[in-house]
Formats: C-alpha cells, sequence, structure tokens
C-alpha cells in the first residue's frame, strides 16, 4: 500500500511520465563517508523544534527540508533552519536527494510517516515512542527488517549517552549484584485542558492532513498540538510521552531483551477535572521471564500532579540488585549503595544526561559509515510494548497474560482487540500495512 500510494500521489500533483523516473532514482543518492546527510524534519512541534536545533549542530548534517501541516509553525521552522518548506511530507519523500527523514509528528503518525519513509529508499528516526500501538509496532519492525540498507533509530537518546553507557556497563559487570527489579517514574504537574467543544481549526492549519489515518474526530483546540498526547484516538498517554524515556533505560539497566509475560496496571484520572481521556495517575507492574532465567520486575509510577519528587528529580530509574542498588535519572545524576547501604562512590566517563544530538551524531554516522545505531527497532519495539501493554491492563483494571515468542495476549478477546486500532471510515492514503 504505501508504495502504490506514493505513485498515485505523484501522478496527482503532475509528475506525469516524470513520475517513474523519479521513483526509480529515489535511492540512487547515497551519502558518502564524505558528504553531508541531507535530512527532511516531518513535524515542526516542541520536539521539531529540538530536531531543527540538534541537527543543526552537526557539521556532516544539511536540514533540506522542514514539514509541517500548520503554517505558522512551518514558517518558525524555515526561518529557524534555512530548509525548504513542505506541507507534505510526500514531496520530501520523492526528493532523491534526501537521504533520511526525522519523524517528529504525533504518535498516530510516527508508523504510516516511517513505513512510507522506509518503502521511499530514506533512512529514519522516530521519535518516540516507535508505535502508537502494538500492531503498528510489528509492521515497523518487519519494514524495517525488509529495508535492512536503511539505518533506523528511536529517539530515545539515552542510548547514545557515554554516561549512561557507562553506568549500564556496571550493572553488567554486577556492581549491585544479580538486578531482580528495576523500578522508573514520570512525576510532573501537567496543566488542566480545560473542557472545550469542537470548533473550525485555526487558519493555516491542515486539520484533514494531521487527523490523517487516525478515526475522525472534529478539530478541538485542547485534543490539538501538543495536548493530543491525552486522548487515545492520537496519543498513548505519558507512558509513551515522556515515560518512555525511563521505562527504556530501566529495561536496558535490568537486562531483559523479551517481552513480559504479565502486566498488571492501575490508575485513572485521580486528579484533574478536564477532558482528558489518558490517566493522570498510573502504576504499572509488568514481570519478564527472560527465556527462562530468573523472572525480572519492572515498575512505572505516573503521577501527572506531584512535583514531591524521589531524589529530587520528576524522572529516574533505581535497579535493585542483590547485593545493593543503584540511581538512575536522565537529569544528570547516579547513586549507588551496596548491601550495607553504603555509598559506593562511581566516576562515569561522561554525563548521564540525555542528548538529543548525540543520538542524532550515531545516526548519522551509521547512515555514512554502517553499524548498528545505539537505538534499533528491536530495542525500540520492546519498550513500546511495555507501554501498550502497561495501558491496556491499566484501561481494562486487570492483569493480562502475554506470549512473547507468539507476541500474543493470553485469553483476553477484549484486551487483544486493543493491540491495534480502527482506522478512518472510507480509508485514508497513510493507513499503514506492509507487503
Amino acid at each position: 500500500m504505501p508504495k502504490s500510494t506514493r505513485r498515485h500521489f505523484l501522478a496527482n500533483a503532475g509528475a506525469g511520465v516524470a513520475a517513474s523516473a523519479l521513483l526509480t532514482s529515489v535511492r540512487s543518492h547515497a551519502a558518502g563517508a564524505n558528504e553531508r546527510v541531507r535530512v527532511g524534519v516531518i513535524g515542526a512541534g516542541n520536539q521539531g523544534k529540538a530536531h531543527h536545533l540538534s541537527l543543526s549542530t552537526l557539521p556532516d548534517v544539511k536540514i533540506a527540508y522542514v514539514c509541517d501541516i500548520d503554517e505558522k509553525r512551518l514558517s518558525q521552522a524555515v526561518a529557524r533552519t534555512g530548509a525548504k518548506p513542505e506541507s507534505d511530507f510526500r514531496r520530501i519523500l520523492d526528493d532523491p536527494t534526501v537521504d533520511a527523514v526525522t519523524i517528529v509528528t504525533p504518535d498516530h503518525w510516527h508508523v504510516p510517516a516511517a513505513l512510507l519513509a522506509l518503502d521511499a529508499g530514506k533512512h529514519v528516526y522516530v521519535e518516540k515512542p516507535c508505535s502508537y500501538n502494538f500492531q503498528e509496532g510489528q509492521m515497523l519492525v518487519e519494514a524495517v527488517k525488509q529495508h535492512d540498507k536503511q539505518v533506523f533509530q528511536h529517539g530515545t537518546q539515552a542510548r547514545s549517552s557515554v554516561g549512561f553507557k557507562h553506568a549500564i556497563r556496571l550493572l553488567r559487570e554486577g556492581i549491585i549484584g544479580d538486578i531482580l527489579i528495576a523500578k522508573c517514574w514520570n512525576w510532573q504537574r501537567r496543566k488542566d485542558i480545560g473542557h472545550l467543544k469542537p470548533s473550525d481549526p485555526p487558519q493555516g492549519v491542515d486539520y484533514d492532513t494531521w487527523v490523517g489515518p487516525a478515526e475522525w474526530q472534529p478539530y478541538q483546540a485542547n485534543r490539538f498540538h501538543y495536548n493530543w498526547h491525552w486522548w487515545h484516538n492520537f496519543g498513548s498517554g505519558r507512558m509513551g510521552n515522556d515515560g518512555v524515556h525511563e521505562l527504556d533505560y530501566a529495561l536496558w539497566g535490568l537486562g531483559v531483551d523479551t517481552h513480559p509475560t504479565a502486566v498488571s496496571g492501575t490508575g485513572g484520572v485521580y486528579y484533574f477535572d478536564d477532558d482528558r481521556e489518558w490517566a493522570d495517575t498510573m502504576q504499572v507492574t509488568l514481570e519478564y521471564a527472560n527465556g527462562g532465567d530468573q523472572p525480572r520486575m519492572l515498575i512505572f509510577e505516573e503521577r501527572l500532579w506531584s512535583t514531591s519528587y524521589p531524589y529530587n528529580v520528576d524522572a529516574g530509574a533505581e535497579y535493585y540488585g542483590t547485593k545493593g542498588k543503584m540511581f538512575l535519572s536522565k537529569r544528570g545524576k547516579i547513586e549507588v549503595f551496596g548491601d550495607d547501604k553504603k555509598r559506593i562512590k562511581v566516576e562515569l566517563d561522561g554525563s548521564v544526561k540525555s542528548v538529543v544530538a548525540e543520538n542524532h551524531q550515531n545516526w548519522v554516522d551509521c547512515i555514512k559509515n554502517g553499524g548498528t545505531p545505539n537505538a534499533p527497532i528491536d530495542v525500540a519495539f520492546r519498550t513500546a510494548a511495555a507501554i501498550h501493554l502497561g495501558n491496556i491492563s491499566t484501561r481494562l483494571g486487570r492483569t493480562i497474560r502475554f506470549d512473547p515468542q507468539n507476541e500474543e495476549i493470553i485469553d483476553d478477546q477484549e484486551a487483544t482487540y486493543m493491540l491495534s486500532r480502527k482506522y478512518r471510515k472510507g480509508g485514508h492514503w497513510s493507513v499503514p500495512s506492509i507487503a
């Protein structure tokens, strides 16, 4: 579907006979070791701006295009980068001089855009979480496997931090023994989004394209820019928004390389009185069999109304081992304690702060010189799976059992239904599928 859709778009755009020649040349341009990688940035919101600023610092990158469906954001992106503006990312994909794209859209667009980009022969960097739901994550895994000459990187930038890598290496070397439990949290006092009714979209916004493949919902100001995170139809809640970072490095330190076998989540909207659908309070426990070895447990805590942070940080992780404990946070903090509760002094090779530019640089290095990126698709999907299964369990209010090998929920039809989604009635050119 993605390939034929791009061709259909080219024809409608007036490409005519030249379309076939362009399509065959899309894959012909590849950045050599001494060339700058030409990148299109799809999305110009908060994180899109972060991508503009990050990529602009890399000497071997040229931002060729910026893209957004909001004319105001797009003009700001052009002023920021000097790149060519585009409101329809398919035109970026059909430019054979573009080597790669970063996808910085709402969650429901991550996989549809990534599949089209891979099909167009582009290297792909997808912001977190890598998929809107579990089934789309499976599609992306398969597509990356099929397009194995292209480099996929996920926007969990702690994976490219020298300090984080050193801290995880200490865990692997047994500084606190055998790690049985990891606990991570993401607490912040978020804003009330209010109670609003549908209205006309702002002038200069292509809202139809913004909704894209999702089920149609009319424009409503508190489910648009950024606040889409709190709606089931477009986002994946706090667990999939910022909590994904903590889940990622919690799982990294825990040392599991599979999906969970059981997930139990509780929570809901405890604090806010507004239109949001996703929970503002959650506690999710995931159990991992880890290939028949000693079972391991991951705990995630979310409070979007509290500033009473553990260790005085809004986000972090603790690892509990048989010989002590480590605390680690993307806010630049690490503490290690032995079994006697005495602090173990550690000196890392670098900061444990999470920096987007380091992850971008790793992606670009792999594009130019080969190698495996620090945040590949298999790692990204395991983190996304934890999010999606945690959200499903919390929404249903019950434990779900999962078969990691077959990637199936066991004996729960309602939960299984929630692994996928309904797409827009009548179809849309971006509804994801793979050959």
